[in-house]
């Protein structure tokens, strides 16, 4: 029994020095500089890392099934994600942290109740819940770095009302790999170690011009391209984005505030944060990197799912009104699955519960717009929907997620316009996935080139 213990204690001491890195939250220190914050936790997670992998390099952490290299590598254990991990009963955990935790924890604005997406960036990077006096740093950082590029602008203001805003996104997201600063150390020949110092500024200065982006994309397509006024470096990120698109009421900017927060990161087997992991894995740039994640996110099956709830809703209030009784909104759905159709904002690929992004936007609705019309709805629609999906014995979750709830939020306080709502989701998303970009330089993770089968030579290794 002695030494069943001393065993078992080498083994808690080798899992609690692995287990002693960046991935792990603690109060930040009071440096303001979070690249040299960065700069200081790299050795040591990249020693972690060493560590774990020459002890349990060899151990395997899943199977693969047939069913799964068909069903588009669902559920497959295969990349590395830093800043979150999902969970399928407790949702999403930034850097360890839920999203009620993030609310209460994480730095607000003056008068403010709601987290600033630049606390979470922080968090997202270094692990650690970020001081007021740091968040303020990263948006004066983020204010001052916020200028584009003329040709930018200029192709932004020469683009066809009928482009999708997505694609003038994607595009000038492109065109702004002219500023790379990676590319300029990397032609220059500098060392893979240093790989990461470039990526950090290049995702600065990417975070900080992507609301200027964004707005004048909107400007110019719902407003006949009237003046988006300026950036204001005393003023947090939310709210320069918020009033650079024209919205100056205090609780659009919290819902802002709430809503770049959290749409940031959602591990890493989504498309939009896959294919941004992928692309940079051939060492391109972070701009490219992220134009190739925002072109996958402009997907009807991934960014698109919050325009397509709005739309079913719309088609809902037109055949039954906006206050149907249970008994007609149940008819309704019936009406829907038997058609062949889902209920968009329903169900989710990992989550088994409803999404704490779903539940803090409600939250946030039973504060502000209790008594909205449309909020009444998608409230009804929360209470009936699930035990019908339940009833059909097709579905594993029946819960809604984040899509179901975040369009009728941007209805209420004017903004109408659905085609406009992906972007709102990419500048958000942007700050985890170019935070992990960071950490894939600072780690040396190689390009990602997993096998593939055909299906003779799958249906051979299986008779095999």
């Amino acid at each position: 029994m002695a030494l069943f213990f001393r065993i078992n204690s080498r083994r808690c001491l080798e899992l609690q020095k692995l287990s002693s890195g960046v991935g792990i939250r603690s109060l930040s220190d009071a440096s303001v500089d979070l690249k040299k914050i960065i700069a200081d936790k790299i050795p040591k997670e990249q020693e972690r890392i060493k560590a774990f992998r020459k002890s349990h390099g060899s151990k395997k952490v899943g199977d693969i099934t047939v069913d799964m290299m068909y069903g588009g590598m669902r559920g497959i254990k295969g990349l590395v994600w830093e800043p979150s991990v999902l969970d399928p009963e407790e949702g999403i955990r930034f850097r360890g942290l839920s999203i009620p935790e993030c609310q209460k924890l994480l730095p607000k604005a003056t008068n403010g109740t709601e987290p600033l997406p630049e606390g979470l960036f922080w968090l997202l990077l270094t692990g650690d819940v970020p001081k007021d006096a740091q968040v303020k740093a990263i948006s004066e950082e983020w204010a001052s770095r916020s200028a584009l590029p003329v040709h930018v602008t200029k192709a932004l203001n020469n683009f066809p009302k009928t482009l999708h805003p997505m694609s003038q996104f994607s595009a000038a997201i492109t065109i702004l790999n002219s500023e790379s600063e990676f590319v300029k150390a990397y032609s220059s020949g500098v060392h893979k170690s240093k790989y990461w110092e470039t990526t950090y500024e290049d995702t600065m200065n990417l975070i900080a011009k992507l609301p200027v982006v964004a707005a004048t994309i909107y400007r110019n397509i719902y407003n006949d391209g009237k003046g988006i006024g300026s950036v204001d470096a005393g003023k947090d990120w939310s709210f320069n984005f918020s009033t650079m698109l024209g919205y100056d009421d205090p609780d659009f900017i919290e819902l802002m505030r709430l809503y770049l927060t959290i749409h940031a990161d959602h591990e890493g087997g989504n498309v939009s944060a896959h294919t941004t992991h992928l692309v940079g894995s051939a060492l391109s740039d972070p701009y490219l990197s992220f134009a190739a994640g925002m072109n996958g996110l402009a997907g009807p099956l991934h960014g698109l799912a919050n325009q397509e709830v709005l739309v079913w809703l719309q088609k809902l209030r037109g055949e039954i009104g906006d206050n149907p009784s249970d008994e007609e909104l149940k008819n309704f759905i019936w009406k829907t699955l038997k058609s062949g159709q889902v209920v968009p904002g329903y169900g989710h690929a990992v989550l088994r519960k409803t999404d704490p992004r779903y539940t803090c936007q409600r939250e946030f609705a039973l504060k502000h717009l209790p008594d909205d019309s449309l909020f009444k709805l998608v409230s009804q629609v929360y209470k009936v929907v699930p035990p019908i999906l339940l009833e059909t014995g097709k579905v594993k979750n029946p819960w809604p997620n984040v899509d179901a709830h975040s369009g009728a939020l941007l209805q209420h306080y004017g903004m109408k316009e659905m085609n406009y709502y992906t972007v709102l989701f990419g500048v958000s998303r942007a700050l985890g996935v170019l935070a992990n970009l960071i950490w894939a330089r600072a780690l040396g993770l190689p390009i990602e080139r997993p096998k593939s089968l055909s299906t003779d030579q799958l249906i051979k290794s299986i008779n095999v």
